[in-house]
């Protein structure tokens, strides 16, 4: 049988006005960069498809131009 998607654990999905989308869209599950300002500005703001987007731009760039974050030359 399958498992329940609705009953009293489930939260209903949190939406935002997705800056990039300029829609209504499901955001993010938790604050990223937690304490930060930015952390809180990106979870009320940002979708999870938009953030989904961003972290595969940032692989395609960290890729392309060979930065590993441990260095502080990459972290410029």
């Amino acid at each position: 049988m399958a498992a329940s998607t609705s009953g009293p654990d489930v939260k209903p999905e949190r939406k935002v006005f997705c800056v990039k989308f300029q829609r209504e869209m499901p955001g993010l599950d938790e604050v990223p960069f937690d304490g930060h300002p930015l952390g809180q500005r990106i979870y009320d703001n940002v979708s999870k498809e938009a953030w989904r987007m961003l972290v595969e731009q940032m692989k395609m760039i960290m890729n392309e131009y060979h930065l590993h974050l441990g260095t502080p030359e990459a972290q410029e």
